[in-house]
């Protein structure tokens, strides 16, 4: 191999990626301008990179496919778009329509630039995020047709075998499990498992490929567009989901920090501190944390994965219900309460220590505003205190701003705004409340509509359109969302906290005062001030498309489906979009006549009891419910796959529901709602992955092992994430009569699905409904900005189409104005 060849691929890898890496001796040594090295020098050198770096990058990869994008490293100025299709490449082309996709013009010519064996890496990569290679082989074959179990099957089984099954002289077979099956009760032949404890003993090695009508076009992404993804999440000015925290933690890992990073999310910013910190370089870390709470959350992130604060005693609370089993002797909340509390103990090595002591000494803030703001954590203050030996560290020589914060912050010498404006409010003091309140635009915006009731919906809003034009517009976005339901007495009003209880709120008691003209006359005037404050700033906004000279007018493209999302404000995900980056309240439209629901488990765990449930609810339109679940298999316009409560060996297990729709609407259906749940322990298993799928010709099901699964069939679906901390999650809903499936995202803490509060899904369903959309929210931008609208993107100066919105992260840079 030639000097120069050699030289040149180490010094850019190690320059690029790895720059500690060092040239072997063999190789440092100075040979002839001819001379070339063996391959034995060759495998010495290269052998110290990673072999992640040498084959295609499935990080990358993976990344990109949730933007519905494939990442090929080559730049775009080298794809040549009159080259005919390689024969690898019309391979490679045949594996992704199998599983549901197809490449638009530009990735078809860039696909000619890499090699075979990188298109045989992508494949490979489709295929475990499609979950090709897994068990989805449900508990019985066939069963489009019931196999007709009943309650009564269980019984007379359960009798048997407490009298000794075929020792008691029972005629009928007794299974792998140790189970006795008496003649005449469950069809045997008709089950891959055992139909009494749902234990499986078989598995399937296939699923059906390539029969969706309707395939979903990826698209070229380069490494700059990874990078652009990269510094958009980064730059996010609303809270970033669990598929966009995922991702931006591997981008993290793969890129570097840029130096100009503009991070506004105290949530993001934890993520970079994490990295920093396991980098070994947490003295740059110290900007991101400005105040005592950064610093407390980036400690509780570390101890429990949790970006947001969440109380010890809410932890410790909601392990007990997540442990709690209706079955008394399987009732494990008091053991999970206490190894919470045990796993919460704090416990601190020296280097954290004078870590976390060199961050506080080092905050920009005096030392009563950093005990302000450590008040409203006060108790879990005087916990890391102590576990931080930080009274010790405040002793050392250049600690002394950190003495100067514990003194005041022991001593409670300091005021709280909070404790100023509560003290004002219960006077009834309208002028000093607001006048306070005006200094922290944020809060006033919490507490607006409250403070309107209280004081008068005039002078509050009057107040507040001083200060308005100073707040992020995603609080303002989420004030114009909230106000129909806040000052209407009817509307159910929900709260989502991060531990997945689902809480109704009654409405304010001080609503009674005002009239209904009254309570809409506030609704008005809130919207006005958001819309008017909006279209300020859409108008002050930079645009490179506004008005031009001569009086011509630029154009804009508003992609219609994009009147069909809401813009996520409030409703964050805590699952992972692993084949698509949807916004919550997405409507999916159905193309054919059957919806077939999926939920696969246990991938990657040992055989186990491991009992995760299907369900669905059926809202008829004369009120009544019906439920199709593990104890109830068939029902009007649903057929169940059987309940399965153990898993296999690292392959996981399935379960499905086939949704008719000729027999719903038959049957005058309204709503049908989607959900899984944890039956076992605990909170649903970590890389579940439940989704629908739908097709306009029939989806087929295994006579011989009843698998149904189709990659290219699929719609959404979601997988659990490991932080998850909910035991039942409600992941669609069906529109019966408009043929749309819509994706939302609500948890509950119950065992079975009758437990699901009907109520608080439809608030959920409603507020998503009334949200302003992202078409909507264009609009006003180009309102704003005098822009024209135009019907293709080609000929827009400024083009907003689907795939553009598949990336929240720029979704939310509309709200950076």
């Amino acid at each position: 191999m030639d000097q120069a060849v050699l030289t040149s691929i180490f010094s850019v890898r190690r320059k690029v990626c790895f720059p500690e890496l060092q040239f072997p001796s063999s190789f440092s040594q100075k040979r002839g301008p001819r001379e070339t090295y063996s391959f034995f020098d060759f495998i010495c050198t290269v052998s110290q990179l990673p072999l992640y770096i040498i084959m295609t990058n499935k990080t990358l990869v993976k990344v990109a496919l949730r933007y519905r994008a494939v990442y090929l490293d080559i730049r775009r100025e080298d794809i040549d778009m009159h080259s005919e299709a390689a024969v690898p490449v019309v391979a490679f082309l045949a594996r992704l329509k199998e599983n549901g996709f197809c490449v638009s013009e530009e990735l078809l010519h860039a696909l000619n630039a890499v090699s075979a064996e990188t298109l045989a890496d992508i494949t490979a990569c489709i295929n475990e995020v499609m979950g090709v290679d897994l068990n989805w082989a449900p508990l019985v074959k066939g069963w489009d047709v019931p196999t007709g179990e009943s309650f009564i099957d269980h019984l007379i089984t359960l009798s048997a075998n407490l009298f000794g099954g075929e020792a008691a002289g029972f005629k009928g077979t007794t299974l792998p499990c140790g189970h006795f099956i008496p003649d005449g009760t469950f069809p045997l032949e008709r089950y891959n498992g055992c139909p009494f404890c749902g234990t499986p003993f078989v598995t399937a090695d296939f699923v059906y490929k390539g029969q969706a009508s309707k395939l979903k076009e990826l698209r070229l992404f380069t490494d700059a567009d990874l990078r652009h993804v990269f510094t958009s999440l980064l730059a996010s000015t609303t809270p970033l989901d669990a598929t966009q925290k995922d991702s931006l933690d591997q981008l993290l890992r793969e890129y570097p920090l840029p130096d100009d990073a503009n991070i506004t999310m105290k949530e993001t910013a934890m993520l970079v501190v994490k990295l920093l910190v396991e980098q070994g370089k947490a003295g740059k870390a110290t900007p991101l944390l400005k105040t005592p709470t950064d610093v407390l959350r980036y400690l509780w992130y570390e101890k429990t994965g949790y970006v947001q604060i969440i109380e010890p005693r809410t932890l410790v609370a909601h392990a007990r219900k997540l442990y709690y089993h209706m079955w008394c002797p399987l009732d494990r909340g008091a053991d999970a309460a206490k190894g919470m509390k045990q796993k919460l103990m704090l416990k601190y090595d020296r280097r954290a220590c004078q870590r976390v002591a060199q961050w506080l000494n080092a905050l920009p803030m005096s030392a009563q505003q950093a005990a302000e703001n450590m008040n409203p954590k006060r108790g879990m203050w005087v916990r890391m205190i102590r576990a931080l030996r930080l009274g010790e560290y405040s002793r050392k020589k250049g600690m002394e701003h950190l003495a100067e914060l514990l003194d005041v912050f022991y001593k409670q010498d300091y005021t709280t705004w909070q404790g100023s404006v509560d003290k004002a409010r219960s006077a009834n003091d309208a002028d000093r409340t607001l006048a306070l309140l005006k200094q922290r635009p944020g809060l006033f915006a919490r507490c607006l509509f409250a403070s309107m009731l209280r004081f008068g919906s005039s002078k509050v809003l009057a107040a507040f359109n001083e200060i308005a034009d100073k707040l992020p517009a995603r609080l303002l976005l989420s004030l114009g969302n909230a106000a129909d339901t806040y000052f209407d007495t009817n509307e159910v009003r929900i709260a989502r906290p991060i531990t997945g209880v689902t809480h109704k709120l009654q409405p304010n008691k001080l609503l009674a005062l005002y009239d209904e003209a009254a309570r809409e006359a506030m609704v008005r005037d809130v919207m006005g001030i958001y819309k008017s404050s909006m279209t300020r700033r859409f108008a002050a906004a930079a645009s490179s498309s506004s008005p031009l000279e001569g009086g011509s007018r630029g154009t804009i493209y508003i992609d219609p489906a994009l009147y069909n999302i809401p813009v996520s404000i409030g409703d964050r995900s805590t699952t992972v979009q692993d084949t698509s980056c949807a916004l919550m309240g997405t409507r999916f439209p159905v193309e054919g006549d059957a919806v077939r629901l999926f939920m696969q488990w246990g991938k990657g765990l040992h055989a186990q009891h491991l009992d995760m449930d299907l369900s669905c609810r059926i809202a008829m339109s004369d009120g009544i419910t019906h439920h199709c679940y593990y104890g109830h298999l068939t029902c009007v316009g649903a057929k169940h796959s059987g309940d399965i409560r153990s898993i296999p060996e690292m392959v996981g297990t399935a379960e499905y529901i086939e949704l008719s729709l000729p027999e719903l609407d038959a049957a005058q259906a309204r709503y049908v709602t989607f959900t899984c749940n944890a039956y076992s322990h605990g909170a649903l298993s970590p890389n579940l992955v439940v989704g629908w799928m739908n097709s306009a010709y029939p989806m087929k099901i295994s006579e011989k092992k009843g698998v149904a699964y189709d990659p290219s069939c699929v719609q959404h679906a979601v997988r659990i994430s490991e932080g998850n901390l909910s035991k039942g999650l409600v992941f669609g809903i069906l529109d019966v009569a408009k043929r749309e499936i819509i994706w939302l995202e609500m948890p509950f803490t119950s065992q079975v699905i009758h437990d699901a509060d009907c109520a608080s899904i439809e608030a959920l369903l409603h507020r998503l409904e009334n949200k302003l959309s992202i078409g909507e929210l264009l609009e006003m931008k180009a309102d704003a900005q005098h822009l024209s609208l135009v019907s293709s993107p080609a000929d827009a100066d400024e083009a907003y189409t689907y795939e553009w919105a598949l990336n929240p992260a720029e979704v939310s840079a509309l709200l950076n104005i």
